[in-house]
């Protein structure tokens, strides 16, 4: 019988084949470490306090923080209720809006945002001063009445175009801290959560402009203690790390695509239909080309505004189809004399992956899906959405456990198998012993790298939502130490091991037999050769000593 190529590689071609792919690998690393900036980059922007003459703000106004006098606001330079201008002019809490311009100025130039940002994600940071009088209470509603407008580079500077309005409700939640008499003193400050503004998936203007206002309201707004600043803290991707992305998507489009149809190519020659670890493999190949596809480069000259959620559903099916092929990879090499080559056989295990990606999927489609109408919805701002919301984590958190036990069974069953079958070497001649443990080693050697691959991609999955999480949660305490290297390095690792074994387990045109039989093993190569063509020689060896 061929085998696949793993088994009847030899040891010199298998060597190279492995160096080029760790130096393709390392080049990743390199890559991210030394040519990538950070992938985020963090802006904070101070609000403009503005205030309109009138008796209450004109809602349609757009108020602009700065450029020459005839279009900027009046501003104001403090809320406090002492504050001269306040007492002179009898300002009042209707007639204030705070303006924010992104992206800020930096040393006295002014600067663009570019679609090579990708998206951008705000949230807010509230300045609040304890008053005696005026104290926050326990957890109010804020009504934050939002209107996010554009311009583009040529445009008249006060020509701003409306992007997107709504009024929302957030939850603020404050803690102060007290002297040794367990007493606040009047003008400390607040320590409040951050609370969520917007996000955009596609930053195809130059320009952006954020005017907020607090209405009163009979029912929110009330208790909220003395607003001193509001700050606007802006989140996107790096643009210098933008390129390289791009770029190590389009060098491992094609290298992925063209060893996937050499593969499939392979399998169509046999004379057999492909079994299901084969089927399973391609169907991971497909997976990565779709995640590989640099369409990311269209948002350069078009304004995509579902890009960030279309790939988020594209890694998404990448994870789901890694995740099965690890069950199906192990248990078809199980080698227990259990009929296997059927998906049936692992619905317990698929079913804990099918539920756990559904799960993120709904929760990804209620989050990103609802702001491609308006980017101010956030489902943590409710306290029905926020129980919705960490009620598919916890079922994915639970699926994913249970996912994780069942592959530690099934791997542990694999080295176990494995070792029991080695008894029946010593009974074997020198050269089919030494050519059996060769296939031992390689196996044991491409099921460890499996493992490494899994421990990197469930850290790469955590670090990438715990950092989102980090603005998106509130939780500004939750630093996390990362760097370029790493998401790039993960991202070549998932490449490289997809390119290793498609190339590793295509059917071999080779016949080990004829390489590695002698003359004294004439019956046991017999026996050998009349194993059935869909499984490989190591799976052909443990029937073979199962029978013995």
């Amino acid at each position: 019988m061929a085998g696949v190529v793993l088994e009847n590689l030899s040891w010199k071609k298998l060597i190279i084949l492995s160096l080029i792919l760790l130096m393709l690998l390392i080049t990743f690393f390199l890559i991210g470490g030394l040519q990538a900036p950070q992938p985020n980059n963090v802006n904070i922007i101070i609000g403009t306090k503005c205030y309109s003459r009138g008796r209450y703000v004109n809602r349609e106004k757009w108020h602009i923080p700065r450029g020459n006098k005839s279009i900027s606001c009046e501003k104001l330079d403090s809320l406090r209720p002492d504050d001269p201008k306040i007492i002179s002019q009898e300002i009042t809490d209707k007639q204030v809006v705070f303006a924010f311009w992104i992206p800020g100025p930096r040393d006295g130039q002014e600067l663009k945002m570019h679609p090579r940002f990708q998206y951008m994600m705000s949230v807010l940071q509230l300045d609040i001063i304890y008053q005696p009088h005026n104290p926050v209470g326990l957890n109010p509603v804020m009504l934050l009445d939002f209107r996010l407008g554009y311009r583009n580079e040529g445009d008249r500077e006060g020509d701003w175009k409306l992007l997107a309005e709504s009024a929302e409700d957030r939850k603020l939640v404050c803690t102060i801290s007290t002297n040794e008499k367990n007493e606040t003193e009047p003008g400390s400050q607040y320590d409040c959560e951050l609370l969520h503004a917007f996000e955009i998936s596609s930053l195809h203007h130059d320009y952006y402009l954020l005017n907020l206002r607090l209405p009163p309201s009979p029912e929110k707004n009330i208790n909220i203690g003395q607003i001193d600043d509001i700050s606007l803290v802006t989140i996107h991707q790096n643009g210098g790390f933008t390129i390289i992305w791009f770029s190590i998507k389009t060098f491992m489009f094609p290298c992925v695509l063209i060893v996937l149809i050499w593969f499939w190519k392979r399998i169509q020659l046999m004379c057999r239909p492909p079994n299901l670890l084969e089927r399973t493999l391609f169907a991971l190949g497909i997976t990565m080309s779709i995640l590989n596809l640099p369409i990311e480069w269209l948002t350069f000259w078009l304004n995509i505004p579902f890009m960030l959620l279309l790939n988020d559903i594209r890694q998404g099916a990448f994870y789901a189809m890694l995740l099965s092929f690890w069950i199906i990879f192990t248990g078809e090499h199980i080698m227990d004399q259990t009929e296997r080559n059927r998906l049936k056989l692992y619905w317990k295990h698929l079913t804990a992956v099918i539920v756990g990606c559904v799960c993120l999927f709904v929760f990804e489609m209620c989050e990103r899906g609802m702001q491609l109408k308006n980017p101010f919805y956030s489902i943590w701002s409710s306290e029905i959405g926020s129980k919705l919301a960490l009620a598919f984590i916890i079922i994915a958190a639970v699926a994913a456990t249970a996912y994780f036990l069942f592959l530690c069974v099934m791997i542990y069953r694999v080295f176990r198998n494995i070792s029991a079958k080695k008894s029946s070497l010593p009974s074997m001649s020198h050269m089919r012993k030494k050519y059996y443990m060769g296939l031992i080693f390689r196996f044991k050697f491409l099921m460890l790298l499996t493992l490494f691959c899994a421990a990197l991609t469930v850290v790469f999955f955590i670090i990438s939502q715990l950092s989102e999480g980090q603005w998106k949660w509130g939780d500004e305490n939750l630093n996390l130490e990362y760097s370029s290297a790493f998401f790039t390095g993960v991202y070549g690792l998932w490449n490289v091991y997809i390119f290793g074994l498609l190339s590793l387990y295509a059917p071999s045109h080779k016949t080990a037999s004829s390489a590695h039989a002698d003359t004294d093993s004439q019956e046991e190569e017999v026996q050998l050769t009349n194993m059935p063509s869909e499984l490989s020689t190591l799976q052909s060896f443990a029937t073979k000593a199962d029978q013995d």
